[in-house]
């Protein structure tokens, strides 16, 4: 079977704690899906670079950096941003302006639809792509169905035990498009941009670790050490390799440390045994892609199997006539329910695989 004829999809990957029997709506607007930056360090208050603290609503990141970057006269190269950040949503994130010995721009003209600058600050370097410790989320689902009682069941279960660490949706392009054109790529049928290529290649070797992950939640081996397994610190992206004993369990339990995935690409992995064979079974179903990751020179990299959300706490809320929402209760009569979720996840990990294991979501907006 080539690349071309399997089929991607994300409903076929396994869930941890079972396919939910709740469902719901998520994005019936931007309010319903909020995101802010968070970053580990503390700016100098000096420096060539402007970082401008951006709120953003219903609008994509690229283009709000651009747009910024003419009103003040640079390029887009010029700019900097951490991540791209979810266009329907309202999202707080850092940009920065390299702007050497010029004055602060007035970013109260600025006149950009659903955008404001809250903040500025001046800083000795430039936001590097990734540059991020973590993301804080609050996320409403609408239109709550089904198994309330399964979901305070879950979330305390997630609260202690974390969720499969799956690359999301949004890291393979509207329908999956982006492994067709990795395929397309690697068999030289097209040459996109350098952002788009990037795209393309990371989405190639990312569905390849959630299919690895898959089979290890159907193993029950998700969260537990089993044999040639590389393991993470938490907190960390650091990796080692041990033999798994009684100590190493031990750790995996506790969330202390945490088994990994491969991120294909040249050179050996540092798996071994019984992980290596599923690593190499899986590739072996992507020929073209693992050799086309070596050739574009992507390094093997590892990823955690799991992630664990920090300080996660929900809300129940039944809606009356008029859109007013209180504490869910008996007695009380409500057209609807919907759950609010608030927590934080580090960078590079997705809030809607901690929501995929909660319920089965539809989405209002595209």
């Amino acid at each position: 079977m080539s690349e071309k004829n399997i089929c991607f999809d994300m409903n076929a990957l396994a869930y941890a704690y079972g396919k939910p029997a709740v469902t719901a709506t998520l994005k019936s607007s931007p309010e319903d899906f909020r995101v802010e930056e968070q970053i580990a360090f503390s700016l100098l208050g000096e420096g060539e670079h402007l970082w401008i603290w951006v709120e953003k609503t219903g609008q994509n990141t690229d283009w709000v950096a651009k747009q910024i970057a003419s009103y003040i006269g640079i390029t887009s190269r010029e700019m900097g941003v951490a991540g791209k950040k979810d266009r329907h949503a309202i999202t707080y994130q850092w940009m920065s302006c390299h702007l050497p010995g010029k004055p602060d721009p007035d970013f109260l003209k600025l006149s950009i639809p659903g955008v404001r600058v809250l903040k500025a600050v001046r800083h000795n370097r430039k936001l590097q792509t990734g540059g991020l410790s973590g993301n804080r989320f609050q996320i409403t689902l609408n239109n709550v169905e089904g198994g309330l009682e399964q979901i305070e069941e879950r979330l305390k279960a997630i609260q202690v035990h974390g969720v499969p660490n799956y690359f999301g949706e949004q890291r393979f392009g509207n329908d999956m498009q982006n492994l067709a054109q990795a395929s397309r790529l690697f068999n030289g049928e097209i040459k996109p941009k350098r952002h788009q290529k990037s795209l393309y290649l990371s989405a190639a070797r990312s569905w390849m670790f959630n299919e690895e992950l898959s089979e290890r939640i159907q193993q029950n081996t998700w969260n537990q050490a089993i044999e040639g397994d590389v393991f993470q610190l938490q907190g960390s992206q650091k990796c080692f390799v041990s033999e798994v004993d009684v100590e190493i369990q031990q750790r995996v339990t506790e969330l202390d440390i945490h088994p990994t995935g491969s991120l294909t690409g040249r050179g050996k992995s540092l798996a071994t045994a019984k992980v290596y064979e599923l690593e190499q079974s899986i590739m072996a179903n992507y020929p073209l892609w693992q050799t086309g990751l070596e050739k574009f020179g992507l390094k093997q990299e590892r990823r955690a199997l799991r992630v664990l959300p920090q300080d996660l706490s929900w809300q129940l809320e039944g809606v009356a006539e008029g859109g007013v929402a209180d504490e869910l209760q008996d007695g009380l009569e409500f057209t609807q329910t919907r759950l609010v979720l608030s927590f934080t996840l580090p960078a590079g990990s997705y809030a809607t695989m901690l929501v995929r294991e909660v319920a089965l979501v539809t989405s209002e907006l595209v």
